[in-house]
């Protein structure tokens, strides 16, 4: 796609092209992000820097069998645009359909910049403005340099590495007569019909993929360490569709998310505040589905309480399903090392495998690898604090998109969107060029993601922390965020910079340069 700027915006030789507001990333959060600030800040200019070829971050890039949210779709999709599909489950397939048209709808995919990604983000305070560098990639993979300058850039790109996943080190791995895969890298032309499968890992992947390939493969062997917890959900909600057939369309969709979101809420309080009793429940419901206590009791039954890792969704039982009918199994397990005929296990056990999918789990990136400098200076990101979910301390006019680990993900990223648009309203209100986020007192540091799986401990050291209160504390419950986000008091910790202090140092400056001209 060719992105033609507005003559008011566009650069020339000498000078860049200057933009109000930069928003890395056209997934689901940068495409919300878009539709916030051109309703609720219609004066401001944007552009969407996207590193890929075509729009829908996550939901484009995972072409794995099955893949599919594990939150519905009424909290996962848009405030602004109704769900219509039947499935509130939804395929990875339908996910990307949806956010096409809402960017098609509202003119949004005219501002994207496709196969074009950030390599840096400078900001200066003399000039109280970003300077972010590019780099495009045309079709035929030659590689040009830029550089746009803009008010306020926004990371809407997620916390994960699209470049490259988790897989341990496999001892053995290339003696394996089969085919090896990870799934955030899934080949076009694999085909598994009538082959053996191991999938390794027992997260949201892994048990999205073994129903999924289990539907033509020989067999399906989904190999864990230990167990995760696993729950069945409905893919379609009968309610709603009781609510959609007498209700207005956005009627409909307020009152059902509206009731997803107390439901997955009071759903994760339960879990938090009784988890005996949450084990019970969740052991008692899958030895229901399974008809087999020992299953349940080996490979189903964590050795952690529900939600201190996020719980794992299976649309209509479809796991469990594969499970009963024999077409997969779970094995819980160590690796010794990879042989040519599969697997082999520590107590001895070889899973014999055509195909491999290394379900490891992601890596994260901060920012989407965007690395903020000041001055010329990199900031230490794991020493700033985060303000709302949303800003940091030491970077001003830089906004993260971060969404919800116990909820879906959007509901966040739509209150952080319209935090964005409350700074920049309030920016352009009161004259000021600049905003940061400063704590009043010292904050006691924690984790910017409070959860114990693996892929979040091996890089959240990398990441900035949250703070022991509020406005520094990234709070997991959507209704008090929703209470107090939008009605936070900006004069009380965002320090400003008046835009007449950097228009007078400006003016300064062409007074010293036109005096040297003279001399």
């Amino acid at each position: 796609m060719t992105y033609t700027a507005d003559s008011s915006t566009a650069g020339s030789a000498d000078r860049p092209e200057h933009i109000d507001v930069v928003i890395v990333g056209a997934g689901l959060s940068g495409v919300g992000a878009a539709y916030r600030l051109q309703t609720e800040c219609p004066e401001r200019s944007y552009a969407i820097i996207e590193a890929r070829r075509s729009l829908g971050g996550t939901w484009d890039l995972f072409r794995y069998p099955g893949v599919r949210s594990d939150s519905d779709m009424f909290t996962l999709g848009y405030a602004f645009k109704p769900w219509r599909d039947s499935k509130v489950l939804a395929d990875g397939g339908s996910i990307l359909r949806y956010i096409k048209e809402t960017a098609a709808e509202f003119g949004i995919d005219r501002r994207i910049r496709y196969g074009t990604k950030v390599l840096g983000a400078d900001w200066s305070t003399e000039a109280a403005r970003w300077t972010v560098t590019l780099e495009h990639t045309d079709e035929a993979g030659h590689r040009t340099r830029s550089t746009v300058t803009c008010d306020f850039l926004y990371s809407c790109a997620g916390y994960y590495d699209y470049e490259k996943g988790h897989t341990p080190d496999f001892e053995g791995v290339d003696s394996f007569d089969g085919t090896v895969v990870h799934p955030q890298f899934w080949p076009e032309d694999l085909d598994h019909a009538g082959k053996r499968v191991v999938v390794i890992g027992s997260g949201a992947t892994a048990v999205t993929l073994v129903p999924a390939m289990a539907e033509s493969a020989a067999h399906v062997t989904m190999l864990q360490r230990s167990p995760t917890w696993i729950s069945s959900l409905p893919s379609r909600d009968k309610l709603a569709d009781s609510v959609r057939a007498v209700l207005p369309e956005r009627a409909a969709h307020r009152l059902v998310r509206s009731k997803n979101i107390l439901f997955g809420i009071g759903v994760y309080q339960f879990c938090r505040r009784s988890p005996k009793a949450a084990r019970r429940l969740l052991t008692g419901l899958n030895k229901r589905l399974l008809k087999d206590d020992r299953l349940v009791d080996e490979h189903l039954t964590p050795s952690y309480d529900p939600w201190d890792q996020r719980l794992c969704a299976v649309p209509d039982a479809d796991l469990f399903k594969a499970l009963r009918r024999g077409d997969a199994e779970i094995v819980t397990d160590h690796i010794d090392r990879f042989v040519p005929e599969g697997v082999r296990l520590r107590s001895g056990r070889v899973l014999e495998a055509d195909i491999v999918v290394t379900a490891t789990g992601l890596q994260l990136l901060a920012f989407g690898g965007i690395a903020p400098r000041v001055d010329g200076e990199p900031v230490a990101l794991n020493r700033q604090f985060v303000w709302r979910g949303a800003m940091m301390t030491g970077v001003p006019n830089f906004a993260v998109c971060i969404g919800y680990t116990n909820a879906s993900w959007t509901l966040r990223a739509d209150l952080t969107s319209r935090l964005v648009c409350k700074v920049l309203n309030h920016m352009r209100r009161h004259d000021y060029a600049a905003v940061e986020p400063r704590p009043t007192s010292a904050l006691k540091e924690r984790p910017l993601l409070d959860l114990a799986a693996g892929y979040v401990q091996r890089s959240i050291d990398a990441f900035p922390r949250q703070g022991d209160r509020s406005p520094w504390k990234v709070r997991q419950n959507y209704v008090l965020d929703a209470a107090s986000t939008l009605r936070t008091d900006l004069h009380r910790t965002l320090a400003p910079t008046p835009a007449s202090r950097v228009r007078a140092a400006r003016a300064a400056r062409a007074a010293r340069a036109l005096s040297l001209v003279d001399e």
